[in-house]
């Protein structure tokens, strides 16, 4: 019942440091929360909301839809393993996508339904996670890459951060929810010049027909095609550098490669001193 991946592994979800997700209702005979019932609960529910909801290793998407008893889901094959993610808030894979450990599948919605199957026969989670979590912690003794790969869907782009992705990548994973908290409630707006240079570059970008030359879905939703690759590498700089403008401003956090005047500099950018 072990688990390959070419990609390493991850947990489904990233929880912050020190804090733990509540499991809201367990694995197996349950007592339902709102009827007080006794029924058998095929999966685990977690107190996870608005969050990424992440591929833990080397597969591919086997399903994608909506039902009466998990809402909104995508289900993923990791060889003999089938896992499903239900009452997600928004998916953002396709069905029959590879996908990779570390790459995001969905969003999470008010909280987050695991099921997990092993050749077709219902599994713990508790068990399944149990043995992802070993594996993440024996790689990195074995001082192998555990870090999750940035996937681009056959689009080669590049930006201004590919010597640092790595560490945009980690602190992506532990502040990009409260970016798009922010932004959402309205305590945080994105920079003028942020939004100037978008509307210029989509306005560009169609007028060039960059748009809907593949079929879209729900993680390429314009349909881009490798020959956008420009436009995609100018938004990518443009999206990158708003999240970490927001880093500097509310978290003062930059990246590990920057020094002190790097970090003055995009501070008094963000602050409204370097516009």
């Amino acid at each position: 019942m072990l688990l390959e991946s070419q990609s390493g592994f991850m947990m489904p979800f990233e929880a912050e440091e020190g804090k733990e997700i509540p499991v809201t209702l367990g694995y197996g005979e349950q007592t339902h929360p709102f009827t007080g019932d006794t029924f058998h609960h095929s999966g685990m529910d977690f107190a996870v909301t608005n969050k990424p909801l992440y591929a833990v290793a080397s597969g591919v998407i086997s399903g994608v839809g909506n039902d009466a008893v998990h809402g909104d889901y995508v289900i993923m094959r990791y060889g003999q393993w089938e896992v499903k993610y239900g009452h997600v808030g928004n998916v953002l894979a396709r069905y029959g996508m590879s996908i990779g450990a570390g790459q995001q599948v969905a969003v999470s919605g008010d909280f987050l339904h695991l099921g997990v199957k092993f050749e077709g026969r219902e599994i713990d989670p508790g068990d399944f996670l149990s043995m992802i979590y070993g594996n993440i912690v024996q790689l990195t003794a074995m001082g192998m890459r555990t870090r999750p790969q940035v996937v681009n869907n056959g689009i080669d782009v590049h930006t201004d951060y590919d010597n640092d992705m790595d560490d945009v990548v980690g602190l992506m994973l532990r502040y990009l929810p409260d970016f798009i908290f922010d932004i959402t409630k309205g305590s945080y707006s994105p920079s003028e010049r942020m939004e100037q240079q978008l509307r210029t570059i989509f306005q560009q970008s169609a007028s060039r027909n960059y748009f809907y030359e593949e079929m879209p879905y729900a993680g390429n939703p314009l349909g881009l095609s490798s020959r956008a690759a420009p436009l995609a590498s100018k938004v990518q700089n443009l999206l990158i550098s708003e999240f970490l403008g927001y880093l500097a401003v509310r978290k003062n956090a930059y990246l590990p490669s920057w020094g002190d005047e790097q970090k003055k500099n995009f501070q008094g950018r963000f602050l409204g001193t370097g516009y």
